[in-house]
């Protein structure tokens, strides 16, 4: 069963400003850090490296604001999705530097690759040239990752190192190319991210079935060097302002990297199947990636491709708002290798802006979810996901009370309850005599 929360529907929570040494997390009951800052503790120095748009990428944002909001220097290099960004900028109390132009459009593998070899050296350079800073941690987000070798002066020079695995590479080429398990190339990324993990102090996985299989298959790693972290959404971004809708449409998205795992294909044919049923229902798809033209010829081909808005990727902040003026949120990964065990942060994001959710029942959604909580469907039929949207199209008391049970359920997982758990890393690493955290949140609970 799902407990309560216990916050309060009419308050937008902040982030907590947590002590540099012995992080705590505050908790709506009342209770206090269970100790004092050591007095002489200075600030730390920490990079933070991704292969990402900083302002569209809600994981790495949390991790450098809270570290930014306790007092922490906190530089980012990232990507810019522009072609003449401000290369420099202070957001938020981070200092962000992009360094390179990514249009998410690569032809080839040739030109993907290039650009996170790029990347790579950039990010080496970048961090000789800052050589005046000496970190105390660089941070190193995962996909590709090798990238975590572009630390190794910082490391050399005695930062810690994170290796923040948000994609296990060896399932995502293996489903984006097709290679088995004993090809060659699922070979080499096993040597890759054996090599890359062994470089790295700690290893971050971005859920718990992925740490589990990461633990099994690299028996250096153990749960003192190697935590799960989901992508919890900020509740200082995702909290519900009002709709401001007020169409007749019957409105259905999907936000994220449209690749061919995340099987936004399968939407569209479940619109189509579906558009006589329901003539006012659209799919709105908010994203970039290499699915994107077969997608837009797939909606023409079907006859929905006025009824399928295929947008760009949205700054978080006004992805929230989208979120909260949609009526479904709809989560159709494929059960492949890779999606089987992808953890969405869209169906957190949803639930706490109030919107009923489909998802495939893939092996991840099935350990953190429930039928209280989302409609499922059988992953990969889209006749079976547009039975799903029928029955809650047709069904709006369904809709409320899933959209119910999900709000009290995600709010007791977003970040400010489980920052904890990255303060932690952090403190194990750059403070000498570091106590965890006293006061541990509820584990997000586990649909059998």
């Amino acid at each position: 069963m799902f407990g309560s929360s216990g916050l309060k529907d009419d308050r937008r929570p902040s982030l907590v400003h947590t002590s540099m040494a012995m992080q705590t997390v505050l908790r709506e009951q009342g209770q206090s850090p269970s100790s004092e800052e050591p007095s002489g503790q200075r600030p730390l120095n920490i990079c933070i490296i991704g292969y990402t748009v900083y302002n569209s990428d809600g994981r790495v944002m949390r991790y450098a604001e809270t570290l930014a909001k306790r007092g922490d220097r906190v530089d980012f290099i990232a990507l810019s999705k522009e072609p003449d960004p401000p290369r420099t900028e202070v957001l938020h109390g981070v200092n962000l530097y992009r360094i390179q132009t990514r249009t998410y459009k690569e032809k080839s593998q040739f030109s993907y690759l290039f650009g996170i070899l790029t990347f790579f050296f950039r990010t080496m350079w970048f961090l000789w040239k800052h050589r005046d800073t000496r970190y105390d941690l660089v941070h190193v987000n995962s996909v590709p990752d090798f990238l975590v070798f572009s630390a190794w002066f910082p490391k050399m020079r005695g930062a810690k190192v994170i290796l923040d695995i948000h994609d296990i590479l060896p399932e995502l080429y293996g489903s984006k190319f097709g290679a088995k398990e004993d090809s060659l190339l699922f070979k080499m990324l096993l040597a890759v991210e054996r090599a890359s993990a062994s470089f790295a102090d700690h290893v971050i996985a971005a859920n718990d079935l992925w740490r589990d299989k990461l633990v099994q298959r690299l028996p250096f790693l153990n749960k003192d060097n190697c935590t799960a972290i989901l992508n919890f959404p900020d509740r200082e971004i995702f909290y519900q302002r009002g709709r401001s809708r007020t169409d007749s449409k019957f409105l259905m998205i999907f936000p994220g990297s449209l690749n061919f795992h995340q099987g936004v294909d399968i939407a569209i044919r479940a619109l189509a199947r579906i558009k006589e049923a329901v003539p006012n229902a659209e799919f709105h798809v908010y994203g970039d990636g290499p699915a994107v033209p077969g997608l837009v010829e797939l909606a023409k081909s079907l006859g929905v491709g006025e009824r399928v808005v295929i947008q760009g990727s949205r700054d978080i902040s006004e992805m929230a708002g989208i979120m909260e003026n949609a009526d479904l949120g709809i989560v159709p990964k494929r059960n492949d290798g890779f999606g089987n065990e992808a953890f969405s942060t869209k169906s957190l994001e949803f639930m706490l802006m109030g919107l009923p959710v489909i998802m495939s029942a893939t092996k991840i959604d099935r350990y953190y979810f429930n039928d209280s909580l989302v409609r499922f469907f059988q992953a990969g039929d889209d006749a079976a996901l547009a039975e799903a949207m029928l029955s809650l199209i047709h069904d709006p008391e369904a809709r409320i009370r899933l959209a119910k049970n999900a709000l009290d359920f995600a709010k007791k997982f977003d970040w400010d309850s489980n920052q904890y758990k990255y303060l932690d890393i952090v403190g194990s690493l750059t403070v000498r005599d570091y106590v965890p955290s006293t006061v541990r949140p509820q584990a997000m609970a586990q649909a059998r």
